[in-house]
C-alpha cells in the first residue's frame, strides 16, 4: 500500500510541474528508476553536512566518487595532484586577515575529513525538474549558427585576432546570448580570471545566467569545452542562489560521471557568499583551468585551490590544447534574440558602462601558453550577441593588474531590448 501511495504522489508531482526547456520527467520513469539514479549519483557518505542554504554536502571517499563509474575511467589511476606546479597569481583579499574574497555557504557548518571529497547531494525533486533522467544536468546541444549551412552563408561577420579570422557566428549559439572577451589562434594550455560575484535576476523557469571562463576546441557542431565560474540556475539547483559551477562537454558539476575531484574543501554546485552590491563591497572568485602537459588532464582551480580535473580520455579535440578562450557572461533562454525578450539579467544587471562597483567585471584576465606562465592575451576582441540587451567593455586604463573587462545588462531596462 505504501508503495502505491508513493507512486501516486510521484505522478501528482510530475503532473503539476510546468513544462520547460526539457519539459518534465517522463511518466514512464518509475519511482524505482529515479531511486536507482539517485543511488548512482549519491555515493555513501563518510560524513554529511547540512548547510544553512538547504544543501546537504556528503563527504565521500575519494576513491568511491562518481567519476569512476564513467566507462572511460574504469581503469583510471587517480591523480592526487598535477605533475607540474600550476601557475597562480596572488589573490586579492577582502581584509588583512587573509580570508579569500568569498566562501561556500556549507563551509560555515563543517568540514570534510581528509581522504574524502565534498559532493552536493542530488535529491528526488532535482530529477523531477528535468524532462528525463538522461537530460538531468545537461545543456541542450551547443550549436553555433555556422553549424547551420544556410545560416552560415547569410551575412557572416568576421573579427581578426592574432591574424586569425574568426567567424562571430562560431561565438553565437542558439538559445544563448553571450557578452565576452575572446582570444583565438594560440595553442592555449589554460586560462584564469577573477570573476566579480553577483546574484542577477532569472526571469523564466528554464533560464539561467552565468559569469565564467570557457576553453574550447573544435567547430560549433563538434565543440568540446571546459568551463567554470558562477551561475544562477533554478532549473538545475532548485533555487536562485549564486553557485560555483563547472561544465564540460558532458554536463554540469557532478551530475554525470567524468570530473575527478581531489580537494576536500570545495564542493561543485555549492552556493557562495557574500555577494557584491551596487556601490558597496565587491566580491570575486578566482577561477583557473590548466592543462597538465605531461598527462593531458585539465585541472580546475577555485581561489587558487586545486579542486580536481577532467581526465584526458574524456576528450578528443581538447586532448592537447584549446584554440579559443572566452571570459564573460551568458544567458540561456528560449526567449533570447526575439520579442518579447526574457528579462533574465547578466552580471550585476547593469550594462558594462556602469563600470567598477556597479557592472560585473573580470580582472586579472590571463592565458597560459607553452611557457606555462600566466600572461595577458596579446590579442583580444569583445563580442556580444545582443548589444542592446547585454553589452561589453574592455577598460584598458593603466590598472595595476592590466585591463578590466566589464559585461552585463538587464533586458527591459531600456527601449531597445523588450
Amino acid at each position: 500500500m505504501e508503495k502505491i501511495i508513493s507512486m501516486i504522489l510521484l505522478a501528482m508531482v510530475v503532473f503539476v510541474l510546468n513544462d520547460g526547456v526539457y519539459g518534465t520527467a517522463n511518466d514512464r520513469e518509475t519511482l524505482s528508476e529515479i531511486d536507482r539514479r539517485l543511488k548512482l549519483l549519491n555515493k555513501p557518505a563518510v560524513k554529511s553536512i547540512k548547510s544553512e542554504d538547504g544543501d546537504i554536502i556528503d563527504c565521500v571517499d575519494i576513491y568511491k566518487q562518481p567519476a569512476f563509474d564513467h566507462p572511460a575511467l574504469r581503469n583510471h589511476t587517480l591523480q592526487l595532484r598535477p605533475s607540474i606546479d600550476l601557475p597562480t597569481e596572488k589573490m586579492d583579499k577582502i581584509n588583512e586577515s587573509g580570508w579569500p574574497v568569498v566562501i561556500q555557504t556549507w563551509q560555515k557548518n563543517g568540514t570534510c575529513p581528509k581522504g574524502t571529497v565534498p559532493i552536493r547531494r542530488i535529491r528526488k525533486q532535482d530529477l523531477l525538474r528535468a524532462a528525463s533522467l538522461e537530460h538531468f544536468g545537461r545543456k541542450t546541444p551547443e550549436i553555433s549558427y555556422t553549424a547551420n549551412r544556410k545560416e552560415a552563408t547569410n551575412n557572416s561577420k568576421f573579427i581578426n585576432i592574432n591574424n586569425t579570422k574568426l567567424d562571430t557566428r562560431d561565438l553565437s549559439m542558439v538559445n544563448r546570448s553571450a557578452a565576452v572577451l575572446v582570444t583565438v589562434g594560440y595553442n592555449y594550455l589554460g586560462a584564469q580570471g577573477d570573476i566579480n560575484v553577483w546574484n542577477p535576476n532569472v526571469d523564466l523557469e528554464d533560464d539561467y545566467t552565468t559569469a565564467q571562463i570557457w576553453l574550447k576546441g573544435g567547430p560549433g557542431d563538434r565543440l568540446e569545452s571546459v568551463e567554470s565560474g558562477w551561475m544562477v540556475n533554478p532549473k538545475l539547483y532548485g533555487d536562485k542562489r549564486t553557485r560555483f559551477f563547472t561544465y564540460w562537454t558532458g554536463c554540469f558539476d557532478l551530475t554525470c560521471t567524468g570530473f575527478v575531484q581531489t580537494d576536500s574543501k570545495v564542493a561543485l554546485g555549492a552556493s557562495i557568499d557574500p555577494i557584491s552590491s551596487r556601490g558597496g563591497p565587491q566580491y570575486q572568485i578566482t577561477i583557473g583551468i590548466t592543462l597538465d602537459p605531461n598527462l593531458g588532464n585539465w585541472w580546475l582551480q577555485y581561489n587558487n585551490k586545486v579542486v580536481g580535473y577532467w581526465p584526458a580520455n574524456l576528450f578528443s579535440l581538447l586532448k592537447h590544447n584549446a584554440i579559443l578562450v572566452e571570459w564573460g557572461g551568458q544567458v540561456f533562454s528560449p526567449s533570447v534574440k526575439k520579442t518579447p525578450h526574457t528579462k533574465t539579467a547578466m552580471g550585476s544587471g547593469e550594462m558594462a558602462n556602469a563600470l567598477l562597483g556597479n557592472a560585473c567585471f573580470i580582472k586579472n584576465v590571463r592565458i597560459i601558453d607553452n611557457s606555462l606562465q600566466l600572461k595577458y592575451p596579446e590579442w583580444v576582441a569583445t563580442w556580444g550577441d545582443e548589444y542592446y540587451c547585454y553589452n561589453v567593455f574592455n577598460d584598458v586604463k593603466d590598472y595595476r593588474d592590466g585591463p578590466i573587462f566589464f559585461f552585463g545588462g538587464q533586458p527591459g531596462s531600456n527601449l531597445y531590448c523588450l
